[in-house]
């Protein structure tokens, strides 16, 4: 895929790996918009990229992602890329029985946004030129972080939805493009949680180069091992990383 010529909806495009791919859009010559919960956050990205348009919009309540559509497709009739980026991690110990709000907001976020979004977009990015969903998932899809359990399962099920998504529109000219990411030093679940991750620059550089080679598998160290392992291989990896 090119990165110029586009115009680009983020969501959760303030700060971590959606404002890396925001800025590598920006640069090269493609129209970007991004949405995200905290107005203060959108506007610091504003400051560093002018040219940036944004809307708050909280993803996990379904008018809101009405409303996005809406506002994105009257005001940016070309829009032709969307980026299923938007997500949250907690870790959750599920013998404290937490309340479903809390464990709901994650599936809401992670889940429900990037199903609803790519059904709400998909008639109107069937009349663009280019055009593609994007959806950033996990290695952690592949096997899971025991203590972040709902973020692990929601990403594994947005894996699964893209592979049927991907089959559904593969007689059209929508591309559907799955990036999956390792742990990146970025601020998700919380800051300092993620330091020991891949430099966010290093990261979106090589995705970024996959991508313009059309990759509709964007991969990066640990996914890239989780993403093709075996059973047997997953099972291991599982237990070396869920160790007491």
């Amino acid at each position: 895929m090119k990165f110029s010529s586009n115009t680009v909806l983020i969501t959760g495009g303030a700060s971590g790996i959606g404002f890396a791919l925001a800025q590598r859009f920006i640069q090269g010559g493609s129209q970007v918009i991004i949405c995200g919960r905290r107005e203060y956050k959108l506007k610091e990205a504003r400051s560093k990229y002018p040219q940036l348009d944004f809307r708050v919009c909280d993803v996990a309540e379904p008018t809101e992602r009405i409303a996005l559509y809406k506002w994105v497709t009257e005001t940016c009739p070309d829009l032709n890329i969307l980026v299923n980026n938007a997500g949250i991690q907690q870790r959750i110990d599920l013998k404290e029985t937490p309340d479903w709000k809390t464990l709901n907001q994650e599936v809401a976020i992670n889940l429900e946004a990037p199903i609803h979004l790519s059904a709400l977009f998909i008639p109107h990015l069937l009349k663009q030129k280019h055009p593609a969903i994007i959806n950033v998932t996990s290695g952690l899809a592949f096997v899971p972080l025991a203590n972040a359990p709902v973020y692990c399962a929601t990403k594994a099920a947005l894996h699964s939805f893209t592979l049927s998504l991907r089959h559904q529109l593969s007689a059209s000219p929508i591309a559907v493009i799955e990036i999956i990411p390792p742990a990146v030093n970025t601020d998700l679940g919380g800051k300092g949680l993620h330091t020991f991750g891949a430099s966010l620059d290093t990261f979106t550089d090589a995705i970024a180069e996959q991508l313009k080679t059309g990759s509709i598998e964007a991969t990066y160290g640990f996914s890239v091992e989780s993403s093709r392992a075996t059973r047997e291989q997953l099972e291991a990896i599982f237990k070396q990383m869920n160790q007491p």
